[in-house]
């Protein structure tokens, strides 16, 4: 068993329920964990044995360039196509991240985790 982390993937999306977000958009950082047995990938250096970080980059890139209102809309789609591209997944939590939101006050970032077992 083992865990892999993808971490800090940045993208520009318009996500928001505020009509200004839809045209202007805003800084995004998704974060991604997964667990997994890659214990054959490490023993033997095949890619095949393990979740190839390239491939969860695009379904992230996929699902942050849909827009939703919320970002909790757009967590779950990771998650679910993180379950059903990777058989291999045991468990998986996604973070997503809103940079400067729009909320009347001084607010760095705000942000969402969905934790999701495999079955």
């Amino acid at each position: 068993m083992g865990i892999i982390k993808v971490e800090g993937m940045r993208f520009r999306s318009n996500h928001g329920c505020m009509e200004e977000e839809s045209r202007i958009g805003g800084m995004y950082v998704v974060d991604v964990m997964l667990d997994t047995d890659f214990t054959e990938a490490a023993e033997n250096d095949k890619l095949s044995a393990t979740i190839d970080y390239c491939e969860v980059y695009e379904i992230v890139k996929a699902e942050i360039g849909i827009r939703s209102k919320l970002i909790e809309h757009v967590a779950q789609r990771i998650v679910n196509k993180l379950k059903a591209a990777f058989i291999q997944l045991h468990y998986t939590e996604v973070k997503v991240t809103k940079l400067s939101p729009p909320i009347n006050g001084d607010v760095e970032k705000v942000s969402v985790v969905i934790n999701s077992g495999v079955n």
